[in-house]
């Protein structure tokens, strides 16, 4: 099977390395699909530069995957080999431009909390737009006076209905920058804005390239007319709604950190633990977080999509989700998960509290911590 390189990833980020560049080894490897990588790194930090040069030298590195999975004690490395190419966006935006032009056909980003946002200045018409939005308006604009086809477009930010959000502010830079109604056109009938989830741990930087990351892993893609894969693997499913896989893991695992985060602080144990794995083995948070979960999260999840409980096997997610955490190899730094924590308890903890509050619910030990932290 001939290999080319079409896949145009915007991110050098070592969860892409350990996530969906690892799914894209492994399909090519087992001949699902043909499709190379050609990362952009966009960044002005030396340490990027300095890590973009090291991934252009290799092209193949190892992520070690480390923990518990389905039962089973996972310690084994691989090594990833699905990319054609690194480059530097402001050393080599025209050969970025012609080969965006003539081979891609997919587009993944993991371009971090602000990704999409624009600065006031930037524009797709600058000869080297500084912001991931403005670049990608760029590229697709040089693609549509090309004569390419539409691409599909497969971003991967932890943004709700990342896809259309993406797809919102680049038709927002296209008409501001080129106001061409055909190229808008274009965008729209002909260019597939695929909304995605991610969710994987990857807690470590094997140097100078490489990753540490948990076994588990999940890239949901919702369905859409005329999706093709850009790889085959059995953690990348189709779905027809990420609805469901979206609540299970705000409301189960990101509320169950934020929720630890809490207590973590209230009772004392900031200089005594540091990791989600030490607090687990902590009863005074361990117990108390179980309990919680049982008694009240997962029954107003359960009420609030009744099809959800049985579709996504709650019971079995929460069990996963304890078995991460539980992970001996990961360390997932509490500070870490700390940072923002008011807007977490908000989109977390909070909506949790609402639904309960609707449905007539009791949901004590989250009314606790919403009170604790004013948010009730």
């Amino acid at each position: 099977m001939t290999q080319n390189a079409e896949i145009l990833q915007f991110g050098t980020s070592r969860f892409l390395l350990a996530h969906v560049d690892y799914f894209v080894s492994q399909s090519l490897a087992a001949s699902h699909s043909d499709k190379r990588i050609v990362i952009v790194q966009g960044s002005s930090r030396p340490a990027g530069r300095q890590k973009a040069r090291d991934l252009a030298a290799r092209l193949r590195y190892p992520v070690r995957f480390r923990g518990q999975r389905d039962g089973q004690s996972v310690d084994h490395e691989e090594i990833v080999d699905s990319l054609a190419a690194c480059l530097i966006a402001d050393e080599d935006w025209a050969e970025i431009e012609r080969r965006f032009c003539e081979d891609v056909t997919h587009v993944v980003s993991n371009t971090g909390e602000d990704g999409y946002a624009v600065p006031v200045d930037d524009s797709p018409l600058h000869p080297l737009p500084a912001s991931f939005p403005t670049r990608l308006t760029r590229l697709l604009n040089a693609r549509f006076h090309h004569g390419g086809a539409g691409v599909t477009l497969m971003p991967c930010e932890l943004v709700h209905a990342n896809g259309q959000r993406l797809k919102a502010i680049v038709q927002e830079q296209a008409q501001r920058a080129y106001g061409d109604a055909d190229f808008s056109a274009w965008l729209d009938r002909e260019c597939l804005w695929v909304d995605t989830l991610v969710d994987r741990i990857v807690s470590a930087t094997i140097e100078p390239v490489g990753a540490v990351a948990e076994p588990y892993g999940l890239w949901a893609v919702r369905d859409a007319p005329g999706l093709e894969l850009p790889c085959r693997h059995p953690d990348v499913q189709v779905v027809d709604d990420l609805a469901p896989f979206e609540q299970r893991k705000l409301h189960i695992l990101n509320l169950s950190h934020t929720w630890l985060v809490h207590h973590w602080r209230a009772s004392g144990l900031t200089t005594t633990l540091r990791f989600v794995r030490e607090a687990m083995n902590a009863p005074a948070l361990r117990q108390p977080l179980e309990t919680m979960l049982r008694e009240e999260a997962l029954p107003v999840l359960e009420r609030q999509m009744p099809g959800m409980a049985l579709d996504m096997d709650l019971e079995q997610y929460l069990a996963t989700t304890l078995e991460r955490f539980d992970n001996p190899f990961l360390d997932h730094r509490l500070e870490d998960i700390a940072q923002h924590h008011a807007e977490k308890l908000r989109r977390r903890l909070l909506p949790v509290h609402e639904m309960g509050r609707i449905q007539g619910s009791q949901t004590p030990r989250l009314d606790e911590v919403l009170k604790a932290e004013s948010m009730t």
